[in-house]
């Protein structure tokens, strides 16, 4: 993970509870097929720095089908055909803004721009969606977005679903734009999610604030 993550989170990741989850997560690696690829797990703290941060979506865990996951929530690498949630969130990006500037469902350009791709959970079993709920992530991730609501100014939450929703209680909304909607999937998307124009309204945002836009 870049350097400004590492010391922002220093003190969580010499707690206990990590230690564990780390010889958890080892372990997993070691007996079964888990993914995203071991060395993909951190790909998000990677690729955009806690500076850098502008945007932060939130997904659930890494797609659990082996070849899709790569450590950024909703994306996925060519060859690999966007999957449904990520397919009606390219929908209203080209509905609100335009069609989308990135190469079939490769989302690394937006986190090269500064947009956190945070899943809560950021390792799964092969075919086992949430197998690794439970195991410590969820408190390793909500350090990050605490993180970001504390050290950051004017940035943009969009939350998801109801457990995306959840996370709003560790984000001040006094220093932070929240945007909330249904989750993209095709179970839920019709209720909430289409329409809700959270792509132009967070670089709307950003603009009133003097940062960059991202170019979605």
């Amino acid at each position: 993970m870049k350097t400004d993550w590492r010391d922002a989170l220093a003190d969580f990741i010499a707690k206990p509870e990590f230690t564990a989850l780390r010889a958890f997560v080892k372990e997993a690696y070691a007996r079964e097929q888990v993914l995203p690829p071991y060395d993909t797990i951190y790909t998000a703290l990677q690729l955009c720095s806690l500076a850098e941060t502008r945007v932060v979506i939130l997904g659930q865990d890494p797609y659990p089908t082996p070849g899709h996951a790569h450590g950024l929530a909703f994306s996925v690498q060519h060859p690999v055909a966007p999957p449904p949630s990520l397919r009606n969130m390219l929908k209203e990006i080209e509905a609100d803004v335009g069609p989308a500037h990135i190469e079939g469902g490769d989302l690394t350009p937006w986190a090269k721009q500064g947009v956190l791709l945070l899943n809560a959970i950021l390792t799964v079993r092969a075919g086992a969606p949430l197998s690794h709920a439970g195991k410590g992530w969820e408190a390793f991730t909500d350090e990050i977005i605490k993180t970001v609501a504390q050290k950051s100014e004017h940035v943009v939450f969009m939350l998801w679903g109801s457990k995306a929703k959840a996370k709003r209680s560790l984000i001040d909304s006094r220093r932070h734009l929240i945007l909330t909607a249904a989750h993209p999937s095709p179970l839920s998307a019709w209720n909430g999610f289409f329409g809700c124009r959270h792509f132009s309204a967070a670089n709307a945002y950003l603009t009133a604030h003097g940062r960059t836009p991202i170019l979605w």
